[in-house]
């Protein structure tokens, strides 16, 4: 194919189908910017759950089980830090344990997150470019009926318990787009931009957030495609449907849809919200209509042409590469 896609990530669905793209496109073809608004500092570690969750599915070592973290996963340091009475409420696996110890060996040495993370995912012999949205930290936060809220305080520790009422992020302005993620936005050869099926409030916002990245993406010349992360008007993992609620929206397409205003192009459905297409499309957007949820790699890949197509992307016929 000729030109580039940069793909915006966040959560597991995100990372299903950054996978999948990253099956069907080439490394020179394919920027995969994440999330890092889950970030957050743990027991001295600098923990990035996105970047992670992308980088253990591309590198085919992510437990599809559970849904995040490694497979084969022990829980022996765990189980010390619980006898030494330390916090307990955030689980880190062995071999996640020691992607943690890395980066944040590295970026105390003074590497950028982006260097970084370029570091670690050749270590695992991912040739992708796997990108923070930025090496500023930005930070989710929940305002809840019960106070201000870190992400990962409200997401894993609260479980998503309290009320929301509103999402921010800590740290912009003023947060620059990560140097990778700035030069695919303004590659010459830019030829879609591709929404993984993502919480838009928790995953993809914090990346719309970032100084200049929304302006860029609304200032595009390209096509804008975003899977939604819904099926069946709920989503598969994670609060999106509380939050839909929550915030005032319906659990639909049509939310979706909106959020995205200005941005979007196309709209990428699960069957099972067909229902929903001919609001879509009364709003001005395209519609495929497709089977959304990925359980296996062939589900990710197919998954990955549709929303190539959807781009007006023309793949080789050899297709994966």
């Amino acid at each position: 194919m000729s030109g580039h896609v940069l793909a915006l990530s966040g959560g597991v669905g995100g990372a299903k189908l950054a996978a999948g793209l990253a099956a069907v496109l080439s490394p020179e073809d394919l920027t995969i910017a994440v999330n890092t608004g889950d970030d957050f500092e743990h027991l001295g570690l600098t923990i990035c759950p996105d970047i992670d969750s992308v980088t253990y599915a591309m590198a085919g070592l992510n437990d599809t089980e559970r849904g995040w973290g490694v497979a084969g996963e022990t829980w022996q340091a765990m189980a010390m830090l619980r006898a030494l009475g330390e916090e307990d409420w955030f689980n880190l696996g062995d071999r996640d344990l020691g992607m943690h110890l890395a980066r944040s060996w590295r970026l105390r040495a003074g590497e950028t997150l982006s260097q970084v993370t370029t570091r670690l995912t050749q270590g695992l012999g991912i040739a992708h470019a796997i990108v923070p949205m930025s090496d500023d930290p930005v930070r989710t936060q929940v305002v809840t009926a019960d106070g201000i809220l870190d992400f990962q305080h409200y997401f894993v520790r609260e479980q998503c318990r309290p009320v929301a009422r509103a999402i921010r992020f800590d740290g912009v302005p003023g947060a620059r787009p990560s140097r990778p993620l700035a030069a695919a936005l303004a590659r010459p050869d830019l030829a879609a931009v591709i929404v993984c099926p993502s919480n838009p409030y928790l995953s993809v916002d914090p990346i719309l957030a970032v100084d200049g990245v929304r302006e860029a993406l609304r200032n595009r010349s390209v096509p804008l495609v975003v899977v939604s992360p819904l099926v069946g008007g709920k989503a598969l993992k994670g609060p999106l449907g509380k939050l839909l609620a929550e915030l005032g929206a319906e659990a639909n397409n049509l939310a979706i849809a909106r959020h995205y205003s200005g941005l979007a192009d196309h709209l990428i459905i699960d069957e099972a919200d067909a229902g929903d297409a001919e609001g879509l499309r009364a709003l001005g957007l395209s519609v495929t209509i497709t089977g959304t949820v990925m359980c296996e790699a062939n589900d990710r890949e197919r998954l990955a042409r549709v929303a190539l197509a959807a781009a007006r992307i023309e793949l080789e016929d050899h297709g994966a590469r």
